[in-house]
């Protein structure tokens, strides 16, 4: 995560180290947010100066602060223009499935945007007297402002997936989608100047005096992984958390739902995180079905029985009519989910293409002790903040994908078995926006070969740690164990020399027969780093600001190195 200075330049070091917090040129002169510009000098470091200018007043002066609010404003009432243009679409009827699936799509990620705009602009409001903003209130807006631009992108995705079909409905829509991309990357641009780059440097984590990895509890939990599972199991999320209610799902009829579908619909609506959390109990069994934890479902903590032994599945995929977005066994919108002990399965297997297990679109989400089971696209780790622990991904192609601000921690990637011809990358990071908080941080896990990769010798199998879905794809493989199916290369292109300049792929301190970086690409955006300084941005603590929030859901964590 971006992390701030005070000094100009110890800043420039690590804007032009890491591009974190924006494009701008060290050598530049900035003057400081608070003293009045030209709205043509406040443009020069945005993404788009020459669209920044067309958005800002062009009369008068003012500061960074004051032109970051009302960019702010403007996206707002764009957003709400855009989503009326899609629920005029809609409307229009005679679409084909592929145009009104990707509409749909649209329809729930505009909606989202409003929500998220309306959050940071409010935030942004309080600021008017002394334009101060603390963590984690400048990580929120960060986080929020990021994940406009990712919603927006997987708008644009599905409709161009869905061109063949509906390409003048993509007429009608490519302007405006191209000018909603414009005017929030502006947005963000403005608040990274204004905000994020004047912020002190959160404190580095200082190394723990025993051997012990540090882990913070805040009195709620502080024990290892094992304890952890056994109080889960025994005596249940109380234990460790504050619980609102709790249900249970039991496919035997022992329990109030039969569905989990049903229990997350029971939940309260909005629930704030400090009343606790309500919790579905989620008896062991087979749940053939799609379940969505959308928005309004707040703090939802599922609990299972065990991976192999709770099983969400369900069979979705791109081949059968489904969009990426929408071919989820498992989606979560709703802010604070935790899972525990569960498995989450899409099983429509190679030759269907995109299938996804789980999409996470959720803020401040924690999977613990789980399992994501499919082949291309398992895992959507999809946009905003999430914490993965002790989980097992299964999967080929991309099998880790998405534009979220994530750490995945003790975690084991198998790669599996993909058809012929195919190649498997473990991360497709999409970071498409050079000011985006976003990233994919894995670290203390293993990277191997599962058993039906591992025994077949019909055809050899290349495997690569990723690949740049977006220009500027982050991620960082850190003190992992690396097997030796990956490739020397270490990483594969996406398309010819695409993103190659602007992505930032590191390692670090890795270890095992596939972790050698002697022959692996030479990128001007790949990084083997030698310092737990330029590694420490990649943690827990600055990856996700998890200090703040992961203590609470009771999961054990190591918030440095």
């Amino acid at each position: 995560m971006g992390a701030s200075f005070h000094t100009t330049a110890t800043l420039c070091a690590v804007l032009l180290l890491s591009s974190f917090l924006h494009p701008a040129r060290c050598d530049d002169p900035q003057p400081p947010p608070a003293t009045p510009v030209p709205p043509s000098t406040a443009c020069n470091e945005t993404t788009d100066p020459a669209f920044c200018r067309s958005v800002l007043p062009s009369n008068g002066t003012s500061n960074l602060y004051t032109y970051g609010r009302f960019s702010a404003a403007r996206s707002l009432s764009n957003a709400n223009r855009f989503l009326a243009l899609v629920n005029r679409y809609l409307a229009r009827g005679g679409l084909s499935s592929a145009a009104i699936a990707a509409l749909q799509d649209c329809q729930l990620l505009s909606g989202l945007n409003i929500d998220f705009l309306s959050t940071a602009g409010a935030t942004l409001n309080t600021t008017t007297n002394n334009n101060t903003l603390l963590d984690p209130q400048a990580e929120d807006v960060h986080t929020l402002l990021s994940a406009i631009l990712t919603n927006q992108q997987t708008c644009a995705d599905g409709l161009q997936s869905a061109a063949a079909t509906a390409w003048y409905m993509r007429g009608g829509l490519a302007a405006p989608m191209a000018d909603s991309t414009k005017l929030y990357s502006v947005s963000l641009s403005l608040f990274t100047r204004a905000w994020v780059v004047q912020r002190p440097r959160r404190p580095k984590v200082r190394k723990p005096t025993t051997s012990k990895p540090p882990r913070h509890g805040r009195g709620l939990f502080d024990a290892t992984d094992a304890e952890m599972v056994r109080r889960m199991a025994i005596e249940g999320p109380a234990a460790t958390v504050p619980v609102f209610g709790a249900v249970t799902v039991d496919q035997s009829g022992a329990g109030n739902y039969t569905t989990v579908g049903e229990a997350v619909a029971a939940a309260p609506s909005n629930l704030g995180g400090t009343s606790g959390y309500f919790v579905i109990r989620v008896a062991a069994g087979v749940y053939e079905e799609n379940v969505v934890v959308p928005k309004n479902k707040k703090y939802v903590m599922m609990v299972g029985d065990g991976i192999g032994q709770t099983v969400i599945t369900g069979n979705r995929s791109v081949v059968d009519g489904w969009t990426t977005f929408n071919s989820a066994t498992f989606a979560v919108v709703g802010q604070g989910f935790v899972a525990v002990n569960m498995t989450f399965r899409n099983t429509a297997g190679p030759a269907k293409h995109q299938a996804v297990a789980l999409r996470c679109g959720a803020d401040l989400s924690t999977f613990y002790q789980c399992s994501f089971e499919g082949y291309q696209d398992t895992l959507y780790t999809h946009s905003l903040r999430q914490f993965y622990r002790a989980c097992d991904v299964y999967g080929t192609v991309d099998y880790v994908f998405g534009n979220a601000a994530v750490v995945f921690q003790d975690c084991t990637l198998h790669n599996r078995l993909p058809m012929a011809g195919q190649s498997n990358t473990v991360t497709a990071q999409g970071r498409s926006d050079p000011n985006q908080n976003t990233g994919t941080t894995i670290q203390g896990c293993s990277i191997v070969a599962a058993p039906e990769l591992a025994a077949n010798t019909a055809f050899a199998t290349a495997n690569y740690l990723g690949r740049p879905w977006k220009l500027y794809s982050r991620t960082v493989i850190m003190q992992s164990a690396v097997a030796g199916l990956v490739e020397p290369a270490g990483w594969m292109p996406w398309d010819g020399d695409f993103a190659l300049s602007t992505l930032y792929y590191a390692e670090y301190d890795n270890s095992g027969p596939g972790s050698d970086t002697s022959r692996r690409v030479n990128w001007p955006g790949y990084h083997v780093l030698n310092s737990t300084a330029d590694a420490g941005n990649f943690t827990v603590a600055n990856m996700v600001l998890g200090d703040f929030w992961l203590p609470q859901t009771g999961v054990p964590f190591t918030t440095g190195l």
